[in-house]
């Protein structure tokens, strides 16, 4: 079912990402970031106001480069492109422990938003997907949009989808081995995937 929560499944082991927190950083209430990808490139503009803690995280990663080189590995055509897993799987096993708690729901899960994977309450960490639809059922299941895409959506639309759903609703990228293996198992299995060159603050 495509409602399905879009979290690949890990280990509970709730640490907030308080520890990771630069408190000398101030997160602008809205920012753009360009994401320069495979594909070419688009612009996301993030709100404060949307999901704060979502946006502080974001902010957080993308100071980090924490998307540089990450492949879309989970893009379903007419449904979500989900991203977020770091090359180096050593950086993505920490990080993927790192939750931040739960947002109130704001916005809706519009084409061209972004939200956070989650597998239950108060699980969000690094794993991202942009609405390549409406998804109004993700609303009800707690993913809450933090920004959204103001420039490139048709880049998005063409990113690759051909490897499709992930196991076992599909049948070619394993969620596990995404999440244990991370680009050592999918550049040499799955050469399509479109990926992120590199990520840049825009003024």
């Amino acid at each position: 079912m495509r409602s399905r929560l879009v979290l690949i499944p890990v280990a509970f082991s709730l640490l907030l990402a308080a520890c990771q927190k630069d408190d000398k950083v101030v997160v602008p209430d809205v920012f753009r970031v360009k994401f320069e990808t495979s594909q070419g490139d688009f612009v996301v503009e993030a709100t404060k106001a949307w999901a704060p803690r979502g946006v502080d995280r974001f902010h957080e990663l993308l100071r980090r480069r924490y998307f540089n080189e990450n492949r879309f590995y989970r893009v379903v055509a007419g449904f979500i492109a989900q991203f977020g897993v770091h090359k180096d799987y050593d950086v993505h096993g920490r990080w993927r422990t790192y939750f931040i708690l739960d947002d109130p729901p704001k916005e809706k899960n519009l084409r061209g938003t972004l939200a956070f994977a989650q597998s239950e309450r108060n699980t969000r960490a690094t794993e991202i997907f942009i609405n390549l639809a409406d998804n109004t059922a993700l609303d009800a299941q707690g993913f809450v949009p933090f920004a959204k895409v103001v420039e490139g959506m048709d880049v998005v639309d063409r990113l690759y989808s051909g490897y499709g759903e992930m196991m076992p609703e599909g049948k070619f990228i394993d969620p596990n081995r995404v999440e244990n293996g991370t680009n050592a198992y999918l550049e040499p299995h799955f050469p399509k995937l479109d990926y992120i060159k590199r990520t840049v603050f825009l003024k």
